[in-house]
């Protein structure tokens, strides 16, 4: 693959070794994009964007259930034999390889016609996620990773440049990016995470997809957010370790499994958990 920064020899030694190689599967996670932000884009600021309201009194828009749609039936043709989990329609299928879908991440930015919002594509093998892919059309800009590939950003395979997160090592020197303050309160971190933003350099609420992006672009340092589903977090864990970084739960467990996340640059993380981890634990 273009972007993936090895060449001819390297997968020919992988494919000896017995590793497996998802190159073909960010592939198709980039053919999928494609076909998804015809929908999105057409429906961005349209004036008869249809808007409900779910049962957690999230928005969801009929761009949200379209996209999912052709993602899960473009994958039904190409992957049959893969399971699909999304945030519309749940899970379908029985395999270890598993296709978690965010259709439109950042549906309130969407609805107000705030640009800042992706199509996010992450495919489980077993307990790992090993494929991420981030498209954010209305921003021109997509992000993606296989496992043993690096980070990569670009608007195609074909003009891409690689990834790394920063090196800052105090927190004093970090800048961090959150989406919001509500559930903090909840799991009672409110106070902590209050006091890790007095620490910071630089604090700015960037939100969803877009905070663990710049993070895997060396942007910024920190990125935690305490209220999470697997479909808005699966895609990010790739992109964000293959450029380097970490991405565990608020209690250090790697991945996306817990139902929150706490991402650095790796040399910040220890700190980072600390400071989030109520003094009573």
């Amino acid at each position: 693959m273009a972007s993936g920064g090895r060449g001819t020899g390297d997968s020919d030694a992988s494919a000896r070794a017995g590793a497996p190689r998802y190159d073909d599967d960010l592939r198709l996670a980039h053919v999928l994009a494609d076909q998804v932000e015809r929908i999105t884009l057409a429906r961005f600021k349209a004036a008869d964007l249809r808007v409900d309201t779910k049962p957690d009194l999230t928005p969801v828009t009929d761009a949200d259930r379209d996209a999912e749609e052709v993602l899960r039936g473009q994958l039904k043709r190409v992957r049959p034999r893969d399971a699909v989990e999304g945030e519309e329609f749940g899970v379908t299928g029985h395999s270890p390889r598993r296709w978690v879908l965010d259709p439109i991440d950042g549906t309130k930015n969407f609805v107000r016609g705030v640009p800042v919002w992706a199509t996010l594509i992450g495919l489980v093998d077993g307990d790992e996620v090993v494929t991420g892919l981030v498209a954010a059309p209305a921003l021109g800009r997509r992000w993606w990773a296989a496992k043993g590939s690096g980070a990569w950003t670009g608007r195609s395979l074909s003009s891409a440049t690689r990834m790394h997160v920063s090196g800052i090592s105090r927190v004093a020197d970090a800048s961090l990016s959150y989406a919001s303050l509500t559930g903090w309160a909840t799991l009672g971190r409110r106070e902590q995470f209050l006091q890790l933003l007095d620490r910071c350099w630089r604090t700015r609420a960037y939100g969803d997809f877009w905070s663990y992006m710049l993070l895997a672009e060396g942007a910024v340092d920190i990125a935690c957010e305490p209220e999470l589903a697997l479909y808005d977090m699966a895609a990010l864990v790739p992109i964000v370790t293959e450029a380097g970084g970490r991405f565990t739960s608020l209690s250090g467990e790697h991945g996306p499994w817990h139902g929150h996340a706490v991402a650095t640059n790796g040399l910040l993380h220890e700190a980072v958990l600390e400071a989030l981890t109520p003094a009573s634990n």
